[in-house]
């Protein structure tokens, strides 16, 4: 299910690059100029074109939006300890606040003999 979101939201966001590209710019040259030239802006009219991509937009943005909060919920759990660095495995094991550490004796100190 997770992989089936991150797909959708690919396809989306490809979806929405191209609306973006699409709209007409301040300067007045963009893509839709070659569209022009196919004749749809006559058919669709400048305006209905304008709107239409706009809402595109909003849309698409949306439902990235919200794929991408629903594919949080859908990510496979991950095994504890998999992640871990090397740093972490080799690293010595905290003792609990309550435990006493066993006395080491100082280097180069020489033991008490036994009676």
């Amino acid at each position: 299910m997770h992989i089936f979101l991150i797909v959708l939201i690919l396809i989306a966001s490809v979806m929405l690059i191209g609306v973006v590209l699409l709209q007409n710019p301040k300067g007045g040259s963009g893509l839709t100029s070659g569209i022009a030239s196919l004749g749809t802006v006559q058919n669709l009219g400048v305006r209905r074109t304008g709107d239409f991509l706009s809402k595109a937009t909003a849309i698409l943005a949306g439902f990235i939006m919200v794929l991408a909060f629903v594919a949080q919920f859908t990510m496979p759990s991950r095994q504890p300890g998999a992640n871990e660095s090397i740093l972490q495995k080799e690293a010595p094991a905290i003792p609990s606040p309550g435990a006493v550490p066993a006395p080491t004796p100082a280097p180069g100190a020489a033991e008490e003999p036994s009676e």
